[in-house]
């Protein structure tokens, strides 16, 4: 039999599936510290509800612009030491750290958001070839449990992270106030420990887990022909976009409607707790800062939800189908956001965050496991990258024109924006379920797959 990434593949055991997912873990861990922590940091550092959208552009515009070019490029890697993906997981994670170090050392607010720029910016070269990771290796009978198990991780990284603030202010008691300009304590150790593990967790998978060498005795002679420079790969990038399957233009548009509602959470959550629900004025305000380490604490919940999920998530899949699971996560992801804005006692949040950590469990597993099968095998990488265009645009949008409407439609209310974001879940939700056709469009997308198969033994 041969093990390869492009011949058959030998079922690996769950031990070695978790030694392939646990970078993730460190790589989540690196997103939910700054997701939950940047709106604060930059609040303490004198910037405006306003402006937070455009100070979290860094994050789209990098994934936009790196992930299909480190897809386009991990699909033509091979190091008989190193691989394919890992290269990338090491590189990318070893910066990444360093800047998560630098971070909470922010003097102004540009040196915090060039210091985000990149840690976004490795965090994608890191991140990206992740998805393709389980598809190379991986048999198709278990590649909905690599995903599953990628989600586990995520959920996993993404709680402990979400939750430093606050068990460093309460468990380790370090301060979570500062002067104007300055970052809390408690941030800056969060900040350190997620350093950390965002390098450790990358190391052990790519000190544990090995890739499969190419089988195609024209393999190298078919990246030589494909790759001609930064104009060939731009050419195959948009060659493959013109050319992608059915079922992932419509799972794209699904991307595209939901990804905004987690995007505005992302943005205001925690400080429209700090204000709307806890009462505080400003980074100043010491009942402030207990709201946001509060809403950090309930960002942790909902990736324990996740965690929890992801157990069963599978077996819902299994008897609902993969649309109408996913359509219903979505929608209980909505409403979660949508009772944001009714609750008085904080503790409901935890209710409110139960919705969110279904509805990540999906997104993170479903959207994946419904393009299994449809993607032609040795450009996996690219299409991962191309499918991230759809998560990554509604960011870019929002934060190049939400900041007008927070500043001139929405008068700077927090909650009302996360609100939005509920009803784009919705929207998300309904096109899920009435335009995924799983039985139709299982033959035309096999059929789409057989052809651009063929299209790709010959270059573009």
């Amino acid at each position: 039999m041969s093990t390869n990434l492009f011949g058959n593949k030998p079922k690996l055991s769950i031990a070695q599936i978790i030694n392939m997912s646990v970078g993730f873990f460190g790589i989540q861990f690196g997103w939910d510290l700054q997701r939950a922590n940047m709106g604060r940091i930059y609040e303490n550092l004198g910037a405006n509800p306003d402006e937070i959208p455009i100070l979290f552009l860094a994050a789209p515009l990098t994934g936009l612009l790196v992930q299909p070019i480190i897809g386009y490029l991990s699909d033509r890697t091979w190091h008989p030491k190193w691989g394919r993906r890992r290269p990338y997981f090491m590189i990318g994670a070893i910066v990444s750290s360093i800047a998560l170090l630098f971070m909470p050392h922010s003097g102004t607010i540009w040196m915090a958001a060039g210091l985000l720029w990149i840690l976004d910016v490795f965090g994608n070269i890191a991140m990206e070839p992740f998805r393709a990771f389980v598809t190379d290796k991986l048999p198709d009978s278990q590649v909905n449990r690599g995903f599953v198990m990628q989600s586990l991780m995520i959920g996993l990284g993404g709680s402990v992270a979400s939750s430093l603030p606050w068990l460093m202010k309460n468990v380790f008691h370090f301060t979570n106030t500062a002067a104007a300009g300055e970052i809390p304590e408690n941030v800056k150790v969060s900040f350190y420990l997620g350093a950390f593990f965002f390098l450790s967790a990358v190391l052990y998978t790519v000190f544990t887990t090995k890739e499969y060498p190419p089988a195609d005795t024209g393999f190298k002679e078919k990246v030589k022909e494909s790759n001609k420079g930064f104009g060939g790969g731009v050419k195959e990038i948009f060659h493959a976009l013109s050319n992608m399957p059915k079922r992932m233009k419509i799972i794209s548009l699904v991307q595209f409607f939901t990804w905004p509602g987690l995007f505005l959470m992302w943005f205001y959550y925690s400080t429209a707790v700090a204000v709307n629900v806890f009462g505080g004025k400003d980074a100043s305000d010491p009942v402030y800062a207990e709201g946001a380490d509060f809403g950090s604490l309930t960002l942790a919940y909902y990736s324990v939800v996740t965690f929890v999920f992801a157990f069963i998530l599978p077996t819902i899949a299994d008897n609902l189908g993969r649309k109408l699971t996913h359509a219903l996560c979505l929608l209980c992801g909505a409403a979660g956001l949508i009772s944001v804005a009714f609750v008085h006692d904080k503790y409901m949040l935890y209710v409110c965050m139960t919705g969110i950590g279904i509805a990540w469990s999906s997104i993170l597993s479903m959207p994946y496991a419904m393009l299994s099968g449809v993607l032609p095998r040795d450009k996996v990488g690219i299409y991962m990258g191309i499918f991230n265009f759809f998560i990554v645009l509604p960011e870019i949008i929002a934060s190049l024109g939400f900041g007008w409407l927070m500043r001139n439609v929405l008068n700077n209310d927090r909650l009302l924006a996360v609100q939005i974001g509920g009803v784009l879940m919705v929207i998300a939700a309904i096109i899920c379920y009435l335009f995924i056709n799983e039985k139709k469009d299982n033959a035309e997308d096999a059929l789409l797959a057989a052809k651009l198969e063929i299209e790709n033994e010959r270059p573009v």
